[in-house]
């Protein structure tokens, strides 16, 4: 087994500043890491370092002493033991791509991205694989957060997986404290899945909100758009306990039922009328569920996987079907057996 790492020697490169990354590096480095924070804007770090904290992303949340930002990617790597990615689904292959020449032979990748990759529809982790290498020791960051909670450092309880268990735990101990907590497990496929499909869920369920349906919709959504999550994640070869955990259920209960979630508020302003584009604008940040709506409908129905909430999700983003007429589409579903 592994020895793990002392956070006191540890050093972490964060590539990607935006407000879960942000987070994520002030909870490092007030776990005792040292911390290089990395965003491609060189305007951007700059104004945080001045600033002490991320004001675009992340305002009130002070950066530890031992976090500092920097504008050069390599210097960040170079200084650092193990490497946190956090950047969108749709960016992620590109950031991964100018990350391989730095990492040498011993570094080791974990990410926080949520979502599937457009047109290709892959998970992180296989596009990880794709770009680093099977035999790179990876894992992935999930569970039910939010960036501005875990930046004040209020209590929180994440997931990490990879199929290496050392290394789950040796990142489990570089997060895990008092008021952050980490569950370790080896269902990466699984954690990928709950990541990317909740979001999908969340816009479908602040549709339903937005339109006045009650907590008996909000409900019915969540619990039956839980049983989609796990067809498509068992289906992909996840396990099913994973969905009913943090990374699973835990995500998709708080990204759907509070207002922190850009997902959920993407669902609000198209019940309100608006359409993707004004709301995105409104949002001011990216929207995973609306890029990864289109991957999640394109890969149930190439593995003939059932997923009514997320495909009415997606006609609604992409197809310009109205809000009500979506709902109507479900509620007029014959009825069945529940567990079918």
């Amino acid at each position: 087994m592994t020895a793990p790492h002392d956070n006191a020697n540890r050093c972490m490169a964060v590539l990607g500043a935006g407000s879960w990354g942000t987070a994520l590096a002030i909870q490092l480095a007030r776990n005792g890491n040292d911390v290089r924070l990395w965003a491609r804007d060189t305007a951007a770090v700059s104004a945080m370092a001045d600033a002490g904290e991320n004001s675009r992303y992340l305002p009130g949340c002070p950066f530890p002493e031992t976090l500092t930002p920097e504008p050069d990617m390599a210097a960040a790597v170079a200084a650092a033991d193990d490497v946190l990615v956090v950047v969108p689904s749709h960016a992620l292959r590109v950031c991964l791509e100018q990350l391989a020449p730095l990492l040498g032979d011993t570094r080791r990748v974990i990410w926080a991205t949520k979502g599937l990759e457009p047109e290709s529809a892959l998970l992180p982790d296989q596009v990880a694989a794709e770009v680093l290498g099977a035999d790179r020791k990876t894992a992935v960051l999930s569970g039910p957060s939010f960036a501005g909670e875990v930046g004040q450092g209020m209590p929180t309880a994440v997931t990490i997986a990879s199929g290496d268990a050392d290394f789950a735990r040796d990142m489990a101990g570089a997060f895990h404290d008092g008021v952050f907590r980490v569950y370790t497990a080896t269902d990466v496929i699984g954690v990928g899945v709950g990541g990317a499909v909740k979001n999908v869920l969340a816009i479908a369920v602040g549709i339903s909100d937005g339109l006045g349906y009650g907590a008996n919709a909000r409900a019915l959504l969540i619990t039956r758009g839980l049983s989609e999550m796990m067809r498509l994640g068992e289906k992909l070869g996840g396990e099913r306990g994973t969905f009913t955990g943090m990374a699973g259920l835990g995500d998709l209960l708080l990204t759907c039922t509070d207002d922190q979630s850009r997902n959920r508020r993407m669902g609000l302003a198209l019940a309100a009328g608006h359409d993707v584009e004004q709301a995105q604008h409104e949002i001011q940040q990216v929207v995973e569920g609306v890029r990864v709506a289109r991957e999640v409908h394109r890969i149930a129905q190439q593995l003939g996987v059932e997923m009514p909430i997320a495909t009415q999700a997606y006609r609604v983003l992409h197809e310009d079907v109205a809000p009500r007429d979506a709902v109507r589409k479900l509620t007029d579903r014959p009825f069945r057996a529940e567990k079918d």
